[in-house]
């Protein structure tokens, strides 16, 4: 009997509070290819994972409680300048968080989208 085994992500949902400024922001701004949006709900790809983006059901939105969503860049200064140029605020800049022991270093650098949930770019050097 074959093992069972989950595959690969294929849809991350966030929250956000206006369906026409996130397709903008992650659209726009973060140049996500923008797949479609259905009334208040929007879809982008990202390499192969799809953001959902919706209103939340209830109506009470809380930023804090979004999980934080890691993007990976070839370049990650080079990801921060483009993205500051575009008007993106960051938390600080690229910070080394980690260096393993065969010396690769993992890099992030945090910024929020316009409802204030936390997003991240992230490479290695």
């Amino acid at each position: 009997m074959a093992l069972f085994g989950l595959g690969p992500i294929g849809q991350i949902a966030r929250h956000v509070s206006d369906i026409g400024r996130a397709v903008d922001f992650y659209g726009g701004v973060l140049g996500l290819p923008h797949l479609y949006t259905f009334g208040d709900l929007a879809f982008f790809d990202c390499d192969g994972t799809r953001l959902f983006l919706s209103r939340p059901e209830s109506g009470a939105f809380d930023p804090a409680a979004q999980s934080i969503v890691y993007f990976r860049v070839p370049d990650i200064r080079a990801a921060h300048d483009s993205l500051t140029g575009r008007g993106v605020t960051f938390q600080a800049p690229p910070t080394m968080i980690h260096r393993h022991e065969n010396g690769v270093e993992e890099w992030m650098a945090f910024f929020a989208d316009p409802d204030g949930s936390l997003l991240a770019i992230m490479g290695t050097a």
